[in-house]
């Protein structure tokens, strides 16, 4: 199994696609992955959520997949989104996925069908027993409905070596702090929202899963490089500097605000596909206006954090 470094921020990139949204832009998807490494982000995650992975195709996904591990040509690791409400079909798409190039997955907890915390600890280890590979977690209670505990999380960690991530978008920096107090470096943990980097970066977590790294990798990379080196007086006036980009990207549901920043910068069109829509003409000019303000405060900040 490759060993993999999971700290820093990893980009949960969004899928770009053409007018009408019918096929998918690689052109702006190889443009964007080359500005997120450029930016100096640790790792990419496609087809996850941000990659609107519910309304891809399995041929869809898998391209979108073979493309990024081919632009990235090995120079940070490719995590890709595997996880679904069927633990066969998981299992499926986790070992494509591999075949295809990528470093390792991320495996969503079962959406819909609501398992128990039993089930879902033999979702996970079903999944870990076929795919020789790291496998990150995403606990993510808000679209899932159901919540992995950290009882089960340290149980799963018990009996599958390559679980060696969790995305915790739970929101609850408690859960984190008892994580890293039951597991320590047995298990990283990574925010998985964009607004609390800081806070769990203080009770252990080592980086991000983001959103917001799709426009302005640079900027947030910087505040989990001042995490990693302890430096919170830096971390934190780098990350004030982009909460107001941070709650811009989540006025509407993700990833359409984000896709609108991108278009704003001429990388991509708007374009999300149904059931979602695209953003509305104030979140457009939110989004607009965020990134003013970001471009005017992070030049005081990152000469200090650079």
């Amino acid at each position: 199994m490759k060993a993999i470094t999971f700290t820093g921020t990893f980009t949960a990139l969004v899928t770009p696609f053409v007018a009408g949204g019918d096929a998918v832009d690689f052109a702006a998807l190889e443009a964007l992955v080359q500005a997120q490494i450029e930016g100096g982000v640790s790792g990419l995650v496609p087809c996850g959520t941000t990659g609107e992975s519910p309304t891809l195709t399995d041929d869809e996904q898998l391209l979108v997949i073979k493309r990024v591990v081919d632009v990235t040509q090995g120079r940070v690791p490719v995590i890709a989104g595997t996880g679904s409400f069927s633990t066969k079909k998981t299992i499926a798409a986790s070992k494509a996925a591999v075949a295809a190039g990528a470093d390792g997955v991320m495996v969503v907890m079962p959406y819909y069908n609501k398992p128990s915390q039993d089930g879902m600890r033999e979702h996970v280890l079903a999944v870990a027993r076929e795919v020789a590979c790291p496998i990150v977690l995403y606990n993510i209670p808000g679209r899932s409905v159901v919540d992995l505990s950290a009882e089960t999380t340290v149980q799963i960690c018990d009996e599958a070596s390559n679980v060696v991530a969790l995305k915790d978008a739970t929101g609850n920096v408690l859960r984190c702090q008892e994580l890293k107090r039951r597991l320590g470096d047995r298990l990283t943990v990574l925010s998985g929202d964009d607004a609390l980097t800081l806070a769990f970066g203080s009770v252990g977590a080592s980086g991000v899963i983001s959103v917001t790294s799709n426009v302005r990798p640079r900027e947030v990379a910087a505040v989990t490089t001042a995490l990693l080196a302890n430096d919170y007086v830096r971390a934190r006036a780098c990350h004030f500097a982009l909460v107001g980009l941070h709650n811009a990207m989540f006025v509407e549901p993700n990833p359409a605000p984000a896709k609108a920043a991108l278009a704003s910068l001429g990388r991509m069109t708007d374009v999300v596909r149904l059931p979602l829509v695209s953003a509305n003409a104030a979140t457009k000019q939110r989004v607009v206006e965020a990134l003013a303000r970001l471009d005017q405060e992070f030049p005081k900040v990152l000469p200090s954090a650079s």
